[in-house]
């Protein structure tokens, strides 16, 4: 795997950007701000699925919606009745996202953590105990959000070939756990996981040959989470972070990054 060879490069961005004081200004900070496992869930759901458009947007909407929902999001979404929260979000707006749709998404979530416990448990429950990545138990996982309103700009069918860039970045959140992810989940291996595939991780992709695939879909994310992988295979997302930051942050400079190869 091509990947390989830029080992010692790779671990030198870990180690270098892999760091709290590089996420700002990212939705994960919102994470950040509970230590209640059960609130952590929640806040990183609406924070993945509202991470699209400009950050300062997409901070400006997760702050809004969480406004809305107290100190403790867990206990509102379990203590609060459907019609009640479909009222709460009525006017929300973000971009293509409605409040009608983010209520759904919300009401997804609370019954699937009443069902099974917690959205963990739920995420658990679709873990095959032969499966190489978490892409079945994904599919059952956004299809327990999904219902009964249906998939929609905040949780995409994983079976029509999306990427699923939000709901694998929302899941590197719980998942992983080191000085940038929270990872307040135990009973999901990290190995199983798939690179949260946008336009940027792409593009770098691409440029160090980890795929020659022009579509950003759930195929290149694949190939190139195997890329990944083949250097860490217990852990195949561990550069996501500190990669995007070449680009992003104005101390992450590419040229230190390849000079490292």
């Amino acid at each position: 795997m091509p990947a390989q060879r830029y080992r010692r490069a790779l671990e030198y961005q870990y180690r270098r950007f892999n760091r709290r004081r590089f996420v700002h200004p990212d939705p994960l900070e919102f994470v950040y701000a509970y230590d209640d496992p059960a609130d952590r869930q929640i806040v990183g759901l609406i924070a993945a699925t509202l991470a699209y458009g400009r950050v300062a947007q997409i901070l400006r909407s997760v702050r809004r919606a969480l406004e809305r929902m107290g100190a403790a999001p867990a206990r509102f979404l379990s203590d609060t009745v459907p019609s009640r929260i479909e009222r709460i979000f009525a006017d929300f707006k973000h971009r293509f996202t409605t409040g009608e749709q983010l209520a759904a998404m919300l009401l997804g979530a609370r019954r699937a953590a009443k069902r099974h416990g917690s959205l963990e448990a739920c995420f658990a429950a679709g873990l095959g105990r032969g499966d190489e990545t978490i892409e079945p138990a994904l599919e059952a996982f956004a299809g327990e959000l999904a219902r009964p309103g249906g998939y929609s700009s905040l949780i995409s069918d994983p079976r029509r070939g999306s990427a699923c860039k939000r709901l694998h970045l929302y899941l590197r959140w719980m998942v992983r756990r080191d000085a940038v992810d929270p990872g307040p989940w135990r009973s999901v291996p990290p190995r199983l996981l798939i690179v949260p595939l946008d336009t940027h991780m792409h593009k770098i992709a691409r440029a160090l040959g980890l795929t020659g695939r022009r579509g950003a879909d759930a195929r290149t994310a694949r190939q190139i989470t195997d890329a990944f992988r083949a250097v860490r295979g217990d852990d195949p997302v561990r550069y996501d972070f500190c990669l995007t930051r070449l680009g992003i942050h104005p101390d992450a400079r590419p040229c230190e990054f390849l000079a490292r190869m």
